[in-house]
């Protein structure tokens, strides 16, 4: 290889370095432009945007944040960069393939599907929300168990189901130390998933003995799983979500060290599940602030060598949606993107019909596609850290590792998490952050494509068979969609009744010019709550208004134009329709000075970009008498 001289010629050379001073006056300036009397030092904080935990993203990052300095060396501790030197550059991450049909010679089916077209690891529910522990056998038949790892997530019925993939294992010969995967014990996960606390010390026990199992015997095979999805399912933040999931790997550091295993082994013992969700960014940040934060624990019990954290990236079942679920394909691709640029070591991407039940062959094909695209042709695997050095994920990394420690450290002053979980401490902090995150889903400024924003009325439904019922009685299950949810199935139950769905009458006035904007705002919000828009296309006047409304067959109507043609026209267009029996008059716009004048002609509510559309879809359901 020819190593050119430095000649020292820079294309740059001509241009003088700019300053991060200069930056926020330009900034200022344009703000200045759009209406907004900006100071230049205050330019950054009106561009930032906060998100959850107390942390806000900047429009600009540089050098000088200075997060980058602590991230380490990949496959080195704090192991921010990556668990191991190489990365995914051999091989990309393992995709794992979740099954939860009850019939396990189906089951089987999809198996051997799943292993034939690219999946390398299998994660299967057993008991009452999976296959039965007696069906293992057949699920896993033909299984080549010595290459396709096994992880099992059996609930309260996890040493059972652990026993009888042992039995597997020797019946059919496997040696101890080809014995590949995770045997799946959780009992902290599960009790906060069932509110069972009474039997969690029998539990732990049990998932004690079957780590020294592995340990002394089968050093393939690990025997825990720290599940961080109890929590985020519940809607934890990314803080808290990683926070639960430090309290509990070191409530099992715990049990397992007294029960005689070194440090180092226990940590070998653990495997962490996180979710991955389509805020691409937070979480590349999550995953490698989890590597850093259990670096940290490792360092702290006397095992740093033993702190790099295998990493399991599940895409979120809180983002997944029931209406249009074809979007989910987006969703889970962003997602699971996400998680190997993250570093995570094993990837599963659901279903996209995850939501509605158990997945069909077609669903199953495109979610291990997704895997096998990003590492087979994109080769998104071969580089190790590919979000190292960008100061921006630097700086979101040591946020986000910096507020789930502070959330650790006041679950252990708490008295660790089983004592954090009875109190309802864990579930009082994830329900108050999940109530800010509703506010914001109901106002769409975190907009769900295809259920908030841009429905579809008339799409047909996805029918899947019904899956089992996940394990309750502990933290609840959210989902993104649910408040929108329960206003399209009124929609629909209101259809099957009738025969129609409720409509509301769009007063189009004016040229298309000065009312399309409007109309296609309300149309778009009105069909999120199951409201079919009806809109003539010829613009109305308080002379047609009318009969407009009368020939439409709604029951309410919403006003459409521009501010300046309002103060002409709303006034006589909102008389016209109150008295052609509207039983509710909306205005799509913000009324300002004319409120009083407005309502005094018969309008009832305002609909704004950025207002509580679930409120106001919800009281227009209300007024026309829809159950």
């Amino acid at each position: 290889m020819t190593v050119l001289p430095d000649d020292g010629f820079s294309l740059a050379a001509e241009f003088p370095d700019a300053t991060h001073e200069q930056w926020q006056q330009l900034v200022a300036g344009v703000l200045r432009k759009a209406g907004k009397d900006t100071a230049d030092t205050a330019a950054e904080d009106a561009l930032s945007t906060a998100i959850e935990d107390g942390i806000s993203t900047r429009p600009l990052y540089t050098a000088g944040d200075g997060a980058y300095d602590s991230a380490g060396l990949p496959g080195f501790a704090p192991f921010t960069r990556g668990g191991r030197p190489e990365g995914g550059a051999v091989s990309g991450w393992d995709v794992r393939q979740r099954h939860d049909r009850p019939d396990p010679e189906r089951t089987n089916e999809a198996v051997l599907a799943d292993l034939e077209n690219g999946v390398t690891s299998l994660w299967l529910t057993v008991g009452p929300a999976g296959v039965p522990v007696s069906g293992m056998a057949t699920a896993l038949k033909d299984v080549y168990l010595d290459l396709a790892p096994v992880v099992l997530d059996a609930g309260a019925e996890f040493d059972a189901a652990a026993r009888e993939l042992l039995r597997i294992h020797e019946e059919r010969g496997l040696a101890p130390e080809a014995a590949l995967g995770n045997l799946g014990a959780d009992p902290l996960g599960h009790a906060a998933r069932t509110g069972a606390y009474d039997d969690l010390a029998g539990h732990t026990a049990a998932a004690v003995e079957l780590a020294r199992l592995c340990h002394t015997s089968r050093p393939g095979l690990r025997a825990l799983t720290v599940d961080a999805l109890p929590y985020h399912g519940a809607g934890a933040s990314a803080a808290q979500e990683l926070g639960c999931s430090l309290a509990a790997g070191v409530a099992l550091l715990r049990d397992l060290t007294a029960a005689g295993l070194s440090v180092e082994a226990a940590c070998g013992q653990l495997e962490f599940r996180y979710a991955a969700t389509a805020d691409q960014f937070l979480t590349v940040a999550k995953l490698r602030a989890a590597r850093r934060v259990w670096a940290r624990v490792a360092e702290a019990c006397g095992a740093g060598s033993a702190g790099a954290q295998r990493q399991h990236a599940v895409t979120s079942p809180v983002m997944m949606t029931r209406r249009d679920p074809w979007v989910n394909m987006l969703r889970t691709t962003v997602a699971s993107l996400a998680a190997g640029v993250g570093g995570a070591d094993a990837v599963t991407v659901l279903p996209f019909d995850h939501a509605l039940g158990l997945p069909d062959a077609f669903a199953r094909r495109i979610a291990r596609n997704t895997s096998t695209i990003l590492v087979e042709e994109s080769h998104v695997g071969r580089v190790i850290d590919p979000a190292g050095g960008s100061w921006y994920v630097e700086q979101l990394t040591d946020e986000v590792a910096q507020a789930a420690w502070a959330w650790f450290q006041e679950i252990e002053r708490a008295g660790g998490l089983p004592a954090a979980l009875r109190s309802g401490l864990v579930a009082e902090r994830i329900a108050a952050t999940w109530e800010s995150r509703s506010a914001s889903l109901a106002r769409r400024r975190e907009p769900v494509t295809g259920v908030s924003e841009f429905p579809l009325l008339a799409q047909a439904p996805v029918e899947r068979d019904p899956a089992p019922a996940a394990p309750s009685g502990g933290l609840p299950t959210v989902r993104r969609d649910e408040a929108f949810e329960a206003l399209r199935a009124r929609s629909d139950a209101h259809l099957a009744a009738t025969g129609a769905r409720p409509r509301v009458f769009v007063a189009a006035i004016g040229p298309a010019a000065a009312h399309t904007a409007r109309v296609s705002f309300a149309a778009n919000l009105f069909q999120a709550g199951g409201i079919e828009p009806v809109h003539d296309p010829v613009s109305v006047d308080a002379a047609s208004a009318a009969g407009a409304f009368t020939a439409s067959g709604a029951q309410i109507a919403c006003v459409c134009s521009s501010d300046n043609l309002y103060a002409e026209h709303a006034v006589p267009v909102a008389e016209a329709l109150k008295a052609a029996g509207a039983r509710l008059v909306l205005l799509a716009g913000r009324p300002g000075e004319q409120r009083e004048t407005y309502e005094r002609a018969g309008v009832d509510e305002f609909v704004v970009a950025g207002g509580d559309a679930v409120a106001v879809l919800t009281s227009v359901l209300d007024r026309i008498g829809v159950a």
